[in-house]
């Protein structure tokens, strides 16, 4: 891919920042995005319980931002967590794998259901 001269030229002054195969620096925020099915029989209450049971131990790790859970019409959730970096982003599901106030809520989503990316965010309106 070709870039425009100045975005050549950014390349060439910051090659450091620029750690995502896409170009993006690395300090751009990304969007966690998450989707899954929850296990047979399980409520909407009962996993939302758990969910907010994650939110201390998730607010306390570097780089956090914010958090939404969605469920469509058909019960696909999506968590939608923004941190402030990719490496963040790693690095906080590396932690949540072994704290043990991520579990009830991992216990309730059905495992092979489970899609994850990290988009970079390049634009937000609150």
């Amino acid at each position: 891919m070709r870039l425009p001269p100045a975005l050549a030229l950014t390349r060439l002054l910051a090659p450091a920042d620029l750690a995502r195969a896409d170009g993006t620096p690395a300090d751009t925020p990304v969007m966690e995005i998450v989707t899954f099915r929850l296990i047979a029989n399980t409520s909407d209450t009962a996993f939302l319980a758990a969910a907010h049971g994650t939110e201390v131990p998730l607010r306390a790790q570097p780089g956090f931002l914010g958090r939404s859970l969605t469920r469509s019409a058909v019960g696909l959730w999506t968590d939608h967590v923004l941190w402030s970096s990719l490496a963040d982003a790693t690095a906080a599901a590396t932690a949540m794998m072994v704290d043990p106030a991520f579990a009830p809520f991992m216990a309730l989503i059905d495992g092979p259901t489970v899609t994850m990316r990290h988009d970079a965010l390049l634009w937000r309106m609150d």
